[in-house]
């Protein structure tokens, strides 16, 4: 993966438009780091060390030793992998300076269809990680929560950090909103009960390079789309607006949180200037990233369960913004990197 241009690039503008030295000589914990965002954080403080001798030791938390090779491609023997998983989480001696906690079951198939596993993973899983974090007495830790913990709001205005909408409890779907809430409930208890320098960081729909050819998102049925110049068929009517976040964004935003972000409060992660439907998406995809070489139509029939409820929500980041991050990848270029990623 790291031979992939694209990521270098982009790795290459992160370090030049952000100072993250506090991080050198450092050791970092991250979880859920075969992941999209954890195995690009994975990548980018090996980039750090290999270009900029940071001399961070980068731990991660791996279920599966082959993903991990595949994932990590030629720094795998560069990062320190302890096997296990959040539920279990194994004796680790090493002392560890910083915790990025991304260990969360994200297919929405999975919120319905496992449910109750969603749910534990992320409760226990997360509560396992802060007891671990306040054992190492941590400088600082970072929980990658979800814009879904903002519920269904009412589409007026642009939404704040505490604008949080309606959540149907009684909907099984609910077990991946619900838990995100739960756990920044969690950390901000940690963070007054036993001083554990927790943050959270709200992200909207990641994408860009490093996105495997099959996931089953759909901003990697629309990349594919492209590709394979097939048509791009939407089973609703893609009427959800909300920003998304280029993936080397999403990173400057986790790391600038995890050492600028203040004990207890939760920030949001997303890139105002690309709030658009994802009917408006898939057409400016087929105009003027395909040049109309595939169309886009409908088959709209009974709505699958997994799929979100309808969202409006024109984030607004003030708040990750005062510490001195913003957003530069727009919508047509995240797009656009994140195709090119996947020719790699």
């Amino acid at each position: 993966m790291t031979q992939n241009k694209i990521l270098l690039e982009d790795f290459a503008e992160i370090a030049k438009n952000y100072d993250f030295s506090a991080l050198k000589n450092s050791s970092v914990f991250i979880t859920g780091s075969t992941g999209l965002l954890g195995s690009q954080l994975v990548l980018f403080l090996d980039y750090l060390n290999q270009s900029k001798e940071y001399g961070i030791k980068i731990n991660a938390l791996v279920r599966s030793k082959e993903k991990a090779e595949r994932v990590f491609g030629e720094a795998f023997g560069r990062v320190n992998c302890i096997y296990g998983d959040v539920l279990n989480l194994p004796v680790i001696p090493e002392q560890i300076d910083y915790v990025i906690h991304g260990a969360s079951i994200t297919s929405s198939k999975s919120f319905v269809e496992k449910c109750v596993e969603t749910i534990d993973i992320a409760v226990n899983g997360t509560m396992n990680l802060l007891r671990f974090s306040k054992a190492k007495n941590v400088k600082s830790f970072v929980y990658l929560s979800s814009m879904e913990a903002f519920g269904i709001t009412d589409g007026k205005g642009e939404v704040r950090e505490k604008d949080l909408g309606y959540i149907d409890v009684l909907n099984p779907r609910s077990s991946y909103m619900e838990s995100k809430r739960m756990c920044e409930n969690l950390c901000v208890c940690f963070a007054s009960e036993y001083s554990v320098p927790v943050k959270m960081i709200r992200l909207t729909q990641t994408l860009g390079a490093g996105i495997d050819y099959n996931d089953t998102r759909v901003a990697a049925y629309f990349a594919r789309s492209v590709l394979e110049k097939t048509d791009i068929v939407l089973k609703t009517k893609g009427e959800s607006k909300r920003p998304i976040l280029y993936t080397s964004d999403a990173i400057s935003a986790i790391l600038t949180v995890l050492l600028k972000g203040e004990n207890a409060q939760v920030y949001t992660a997303a890139n105002p200037e690309t709030f658009v439907t994802i009917r408006d998406t898939a057409e400016m995809i087929v105009e003027k990233i395909a040049h109309n070489e595939i169309k886009l139509s409908f088959d709209i029939k009974e709505v699958p369960a997994e799929y979100a409820p309808n969202l409006n929500l024109n984030l607004n980041v003030d708040k990750l913004c005062s510490l001195d991050w913003k957003p530069v990848v727009g919508l047509k270029e995240a797009y656009e990197r994140l195709i090119e990623g996947m020719k790699a």
